[in-house]
């Protein structure tokens, strides 16, 4: 018989101790988890197809708060588990202090419900298709719930003491959680926290959705507010709300010398009198029922399912930050949390494994106009979340049946000991298999090319990377590599589901296993003319080619539509272009962009404009890079030298 939630509790706790005490122990250590900037994002839309201007002059665009550094608010794809142990560690060589007790307010809500629907509807022109998570997003969510609740309280515990290192001592975090596993998280919280240090449970009401017909209607979430100390920022008078009057109340309305109504009460304890002006409101109670929310018609919608109305986010950033405070959300989602921290002059950073939801941030912070930030994702993506998980130990055997699938033959033991290494019988073809759960990066493909040249003696003619997920600076990689017989492909992300389905022999019978080439990016020759000081740069897209939908997780009758959208609107793919006319070849500074539903140029929310005109101090050399991120977060750059 299965133990009952509560018997496990003790091993939940003691299991999640233990991570949380190894992480933490491994950031003094050589092996720290570091962060890659796929792009300093300044904020510049195209509004008429013409950029005028330079890129702004940022001296070190990694520099953070403290000394004379310059702040760079931060959004990271990426599972927020190594996002946090990059963030705590810091980084010497992109000037990323320890965030360790910086943080004055930590807002989160995870997701909490294991029968929710984590596909993403997409609007193409003449269809829309629902795409099904990445698989690395596949994976953290089998991780999550494969035990129910259990494996959920097993992911949230370690993250949550990981918070609580980010907290400084005036610091709060905020959990958004409901009914399906509230009062269990509440447990942990009271474990890592302290129950003394519970401030609030709050009951956000709500009257959409909910409806029942078996039970009553479920109209409200928790939202568990607790405090690392004792001197925590409180500024609950910046919240008031207006004062209801109500008939026959033990508050009953007097009016005071000056001819203004308010209120009394009498602590029954302290004996002390409070009196509430009825034109000044008063501090909220713990049950929210002015703030409703969003329906599917409000302005600030941005297309995301868990989407949290910016006033609730209000009243929690301005109740427990300052100005110039640090708040961070580790469930980023739509974005609402760094949102509403900009506007309300805090800084800011925010995080999210889903693809979709990292490519729904950039473009709100953009259409808000927030100052520059960087757009990171982590280093070398999985190597170590997945150490002690008993789901991937057996990550080598994977990656045999991949070559296998390949066509191609596993090294003995004998002759290395690297299970991710195989070659084609009868041939001088090397091939290497990267793990599912990690990206492969520029990295992996030196690794390869390096592979090539020294794995048994070397003289292998040509080395072949087969990989799940890819990071941004894979097509330049490919490019700087393009002399070294190096080709790179893709594993179809429902193989794992085809496994499982079907079995690995089926899946040799039958070879329809397909393992497909990257996507790329092509643009015309750029044509610079020079203006005095100023050269003019025009840029163009030409084409965008995916080269088969088998690379995108899609039911089958999507990717059939999918494949009649790349025969007749190729372009309108990519989710948004933007231009660095000044590339350095290390950090991309994304200085113009352009992306769909932005209908401020051309009143078409399913196309990007594809040719701009940029207007740039002169140069004798420049090197301009285009870059590319389709509907599926799928990114392709050009690098050019004019």
């Amino acid at each position: 018989m299965a133990k009952s939630l509560i018997e496990e509790l003790p091993r939940i706790v003691s299991e999640g101790r233990r991570e949380a005490a190894q992480i933490l122990e491994r950031l003094s250590s050589g092996t720290q988890i570091g962060l890659q900037t796929n792009e300093l994002v300044l904020p510049s839309k195209d509004v008429s197809g013409l950029f005028k201007g330079s890129s702004p002059q940022i001296p070190n665009a990694f520099t953070m708060a403290g000394g004379n550094g310059e702040w760079m608010n931060r959004l990271i794809y990426g599972d927020n588990l190594l996002a946090m142990q990059a963030l705590l560690a810091g980084d010497a060589q992109t000037g990323l202090p320890s965030l360790r007790g910086k943080v004055d307010l930590i807002y989160i809500d995870p997701p909490f419900d294991s029968k929710a629907d984590y596909r993403t509807k997409i609007s193409l022109p003449g269809t829309d298709i629902q795409q099904k998570p990445t698989v690395i997003e596949q994976f953290a969510y089998a991780d999550t719930w494969e035990e129910g609740t259990i494996s959920y309280l097993k992911m949230i515990y370690p993250r949550l003491v990981l918070m609580k290192e980010f907290l400084s001592e005036s610091g709060s975090l905020y959990v958004h959680i409901d009914w399906h596993v509230g009062h269990y998280v509440k447990l942990l919280l009271d474990d890592i926290f302290g129950k003394d240090n519970l401030l609030n449970e709050i009951m956000w009401c709500y009257s959409i959705g909910g409806k029942g017909t078996r039970f009553f209607g479920r109209k409200h979430d928790v939202i568990f507010l607790y405090s690392k100390s004792s001197h925590y920022i409180f500024n609950g008078k910046d919240q008031l709300v207006a004062t209801e009057r109500k008939e026959n109340s033990h508050m009953r309305v007097k009016i005071d010398e000056d001819g203004r109504e308010y209120q009394e009460k009498t602590d029954k304890k302290s004996g002390k009198v409070y009196r509430y002006y009825v034109d000044e409101g008063k501090i909220p109670n713990d049950y929210w029922i002015d703030i409703e929310q969003l329906n599917r018609e409000d302005s600030e919608r941005v297309g995301y399912a868990t989407q949290k109305p910016e006033r609730l986010l209000e009243r929690i950033i301005a109740a427990s930050s300052n100005k110039d405070s640090l708040v961070c959300d580790f469930f980023g989602g739509s974005g609402t949390t760094a949102a509403v921290a900009e506007r309300l002059g805090r800084r800011w950073i925010t995080c999210d494994i889903g693809k979709p939801a990292s490519l729904v941030m950039r473009k709100r912070f953009i259409d808000q106009e927030v100052k520059p930030f960087l757009y990171q994702s982590i280093g070398d993506y999985q190597k170590e979340a997945f150490r002690n998980n008993k789901r991937y130990k057996h990550v080598g055997d994977l990656s045999q049946v991949v070559l296998g699938l390949y066509g191609a033959l596993p090294f003995t033991p004998e002759q290395t000991n690297d299970r991710n290494f195989g070659y084609i019988k009868g041939t001088r073809t090397l091939v290497m298999v990267d793990s599912p759960n990690r990206l492969t990066t520029a990295a992996t493909i030196r690794r390869a090319v390096e592979a090539k040249a020294s794995l048994l003696g070397g003289d292998w003619e040509k080395v072949v990377v087969l990989g799940w997920n890819f990071a941004f600076d894979i097509s330049s990689a490919i490019q700087k590599y393009q002399d070294s017989n190096v080709e790179v492909l893709v594993i179809p992300p429902d193989l794992l589901d085809k496994l499982a389905k079907k079995g690995y022999k089926k899946l040799i019978d039958d070879r329809s296993v397909r393992f497909s080439s990257l996507q790329y990016l092509v643009a015309k020759p750029l044509v610079v003319t020079q203006q005095g000081e100023q050269d003019e740069i025009d840029v163009e897209l030409e084409n965008y080619v995916l080269l088969s939908p088998d690379n995108i997780p899609l039911d089958d009758k999507d990717k059939e539509k999918l494949q009649q959208v790349l025969e007749r609107d190729p372009l309108s793919l990519i989710e948004y272009w933007s231009i660095d006319p000044d590339y350095d070849g290390v950090t991309f500074r994304s200085t113009w962009q352009d992306y769909r539903e932005n209908v401020d140029n051309d009143n078409d929310p399913l196309h990007c404009v594809y040719k701009t005109r940029l207007r740039v101090p002169h140069k004798e050399q420049r090197q301009v890079c285009i870059k590319a991120v389709d509907v599926f977060g799928f990114e392709s750059q050009v690098v050019e030298s004019v």
